[in-house]
């Protein structure tokens, strides 16, 4: 039986509807939005507005569980939470580890990916193992090396064909060929934890690299004379993920990355196991860190190692800052990491025929609620 959701206004990808009414078919996709009543059940959000589900394709755990502890139970936990982020889809996202442990992790997620329920898994995210230990970041120098081709075919098969996206660093020996494999088995070849010069940056987008991975975050920075990865990032046109926590990227900083391209800005949330736990000790991998009002930073060293940001609220950030319109923000939330990564026709948007994987927001961007399929599987009330 078809219900529909009545609210005040809903957020396509570049416009907002008025109060209508949005069918979601017996089969939890999305028909097409009407304005006048229809005869059917009502799912009243006439005080509220609707926008697609977030996609996260940048998340490295949540709710004390890791992608990297290779757990099925850990990766249902994580499922089961984000929806009260906002988030519908996501791609867990490895760290820089051993080959076998990165296989055994990519065969858990590819056995699994279609029977967890909750939040749905889209693809896997390899952050590493190919980068530079200049800017290795909360990754472990240890397991990183030049890239590998014959190590991605072998994560591909044990992941059964899910690996979506792999960051490197351009400047590593055979990073070219390998973006170029990367991309002809249709997996997003991004740039990552790299000290490389604007000029090789500019040949890795060549080859085929598409997206910067947490931009300005674990590059070269930007200076007059040497672009570096920054100013490859902001001046090339292609997709830019932003950590916007307030911590490791400035609002001004930002909006650069904004003023380059907002179709092309991905809002990722980056966080780590302790995510939704508030103040705590906790590990990255295999780093201690210290989470204390917002920021997780490694206990030895006092440096930044992921975030515990949900989706939802770099969103709210974003217009709290006067950076984006509330549907600009959300599209960089939903439609835009979806479309980084190919899967714009699974998620990410209010669209007939499409899972009906929707939230309900208040005029603060508050989040009340998230359906996957029509279903609801977070409510504040």
């Amino acid at each position: 039986m078809t219900r529909y959701i009545l609210a005040k206004q809903f957020y396509f990808k570049d416009h907002v509807k008025e109060r209508g009414f949005l069918p979601i078919l017996a089969d939890g996709h999305f028909g097409q939005y009407q304005t006048e009543e229809p005869d059917g059940e009502i799912l009243d959000y006439s005080d509220y507005s609707i926008a697609p589900g977030l996609v996260d394709t940048h998340i490295h755990g949540f709710v004390g569980h890791d992608v990297m502890d290779n757990s099925l139970e850990g990766l249902s936990a994580i499922s089961a939470a984000l929806p009260a982020c906002g988030v519908t889809s996501y791609l867990p996202t490895t760290l820089t580890a051993p080959k076998d442990l990165l296989t055994k992790v990519c065969q858990t997620i590819g056995e699994n990916a279609q029977t967890i329920s909750g939040a749905k898994i889209q693809g896997i995210f390899l952050e590493g193992p190919f980068f530079s230990e200049t800017y290795k970041g909360a990754q472990n120098p240890a397991y990183m090396g030049d890239p590998i081709i014959d190590d991605l075919d072998d994560w591909q098969n044990a992941a059964q064909g899910w690996i979506k996206k792999i960051a490197l660093a351009p400047e590593r020996d055979g990073a070219m060929p390998f973006i170029a494999h990367a991309k002809e088995k249709e997996i997003y070849p991004a740039i990552a934890h790299t000290d490389a010069t604007y000029d090789e940056c500019c040949q890795a987008v060549k080859a085929g690299a598409s997206i910067f991975v947490h931009t300005y975050n674990g590059m070269r920075g930007l200076h007059h004379r040497d672009p570096g990865v920054v100013g490859a990032a902001l001046s090339l046109g292609q997709f830019n993920e932003l950590i916007c926590d307030g911590l490791h990227v400035h609002p001004i900083s930002a909006s650069l990355v904004l003023k380059a391209g907002i179709d092309k800005t991905v809002l990722v949330s980056d966080c780590m196991r302790a995510g939704g736990q508030g103040d705590c000790q906790s590990s990255l991998g295999e780093f201690s860190v210290i989470v204390k009002d917002g920021a997780v930073r490694l206990k030895d060293s006092g440096n930044l190692a992921g975030s515990v940001l949900e989706l939802i609220q770099a969103v709210q950030n974003l217009v709290k800052w006067g950076l984006a319109t509330p549907m600009e923000a959300l599209r960089m939330a939903s439609f835009n990491p979806a479309a980084s990564v190919g899967i714009d026709h699974l998620c990410g948007q209010l669209k007939t025929g499409a899972s009906a994987d929707f939230i309900v927001l208040d005029d603060d961007l508050a989040l009340q609620a998230t359906y996957i399929n029509g279903t609801l599987h977070f409510s504040n009330h």
